[in-house]
């Protein structure tokens, strides 16, 4: 299923992604909370951030590895002050950012926030073009973990700059250069991860790992199974750049939208999970369902996505099944674990038995008798083979045991 890629960004991806940012940060995909689905422009500011970190806390997703509160766009005032630095919003942080990344750090966890490398972000507050070394200064004194940046208002032949241009100049890799280059300079004093947010543009997953520690792959999920399907599907054709340092990023979690169902919540995040996406939750945890609650806290798929080999899963094709179909979740999946192998069976298009055999499997022997786990349903065994019924757009995820560790 491996598509032809460059020798060298698939020795990065294996051998030790991010050479330009080989900074320790990055070695296991990212896992928190954005601010953007939950309100927009209103969640970007202290009472939110602060608000989820408590969350974070009292519902048990800080020990499970939720660590990162990511505020998105809209934190700061529209214009610059005369130095030229950002000026975070006084109505939606009276005591500052630092303040709040303090109390947040405080908590045992990680604070975060957005930018953009065009003139202004995509909500028309300051971007960061021609401020990259300043901007990041900003960062380090505040104490940001993570710093989210963005595509819009960027370089483009249609005069004045749209918000998102469809006919650029140049390549989105020239536009994080700087940025990246600041970071780079600041490793020293403070390690930041960053996230290159330009939408899968010019195939970010061949060069993202000698820019930044994740990198969106593709458009916004939009909260509804379209989404799911587009994104999911295309993550199996680059598995092969994501790696520990750098990892393709699928984007947010949209679990709780009304526009998906309890079975496509399940498919949502279990495909994320065994592609090593990052797993940032993007809803309001004040008002999150018992059953997505349950979903985002299953242990058995946050320890596959967080193994330690970080190799992502994609498809494979037993005997006598179909060929994958663009833009559709296909059945089956498996990747390498540092102690086993993830086989995920996905009812992405129609319910029924789903069946395989260990054989057919990459990375498991011929015939030989393995030890299973089932993540969602908990449900183990011992044999040759796996067998489910499965509910459409469900998804089920075994652990195949082989003692590598």
């Amino acid at each position: 299923m491996e598509s032809p890629r460059s020798v060298l960004a698939v020795g990065l991806a294996l051998f030790g992604v991010a050479s330009a940012l080989n900074d320790g940060v990055g070695l296991k995909p990212h896992m928190g909370w954005s601010s953007w689905n939950v309100a927009q422009c209103n969640s970007a500011s202290a009472k939110y951030a602060l608000d989820t970190a408590n969350k974070f806390i009292s519902l048990g997703l800080k020990d499970l590895g939720y660590e990162y509160i990511n505020i998105d766009d809209c934190w700061s005032t529209k214009s610059r002050d005369s130095s030229g630095k950002l000026v975070p919003d006084p109505q939606k942080w009276p005591n500052g950012i630092k303040a709040v990344s303090d109390q947040i750090h405080g908590m045992g966890l990680k604070f975060g926030l957005y930018g953009c490398v065009g003139d202004k972000t995509c909500a028309g507050y300051p971007g960061s073009e021609g401020h990259e070394k300043s901007d990041v200064a900003q960062l380090v004194s505040w104490g940001v973990d993570f710093w989210k940046v963005d595509n819009c208002y960027t370089a483009c032949k249609q005069n004045p700059r749209p918000q998102t241009c469809q006919n650029p100049t140049g390549s989105t890799k020239t536009y994080y250069a700087p940025m990246r280059d600041a970071i780079i300079g600041t490793s020293t004093t403070r390690k930041i991860h960053f996230n290159l947010c330009n939408w899968g543009r010019d195939d970010v997953w061949t060069w993202g790992a000698q820019y930044g520690h994740s990198w969106r792959m593709s458009v916004d999920n939009w909260g509804d199974w379209a989404s799911v399907e587009r994104i999911g599907s295309a993550a199996a054709d680059i598995y092969q750049y994501s790696g520990p340092g750098g990892f393709n990023d699928l984007d947010m979690l949209y679990l709780g939208s009304s526009k998906i169902n309890e079975n496509q919540e399940k498919l949502h995040f279990a495909l994320w999970a065994i592609t090593k996406s990052p797993l940032v939750l993007g809803l309001d945890l004040n008002k999150i369902s018992n059953h997505t609650l349950t979903v985002v806290r299953n242990k058995g798929l946050i320890d596959i996505n967080q193994d330690s080999l970080g190799k992502a899963a994609t498809t494979f094709r037993p005997p006598g099944a179909a060929a994958p179909v663009k833009g559709k979740i296909y059945p089956y999946w498996a990747g390498p674990l540092s102690d086993g192998v993830v086989i995920g069976l996905a009812a992405g298009t129609s319910a029924g038995k789903y069946t395989v055999n260990f054989k057919d499997v990459p990375g498991l022997s011929a015939d030989k008798v393995y030890s299973w786990k089932e993540m969602y349903t908990g449900q183990t065994g011992t044999g040759t083979s796996v067998s489910f019924d499965i509910p459409l757009h469900d998804m089920r995820v075994v652990k195949v045991a082989t003692g590598s560790a």
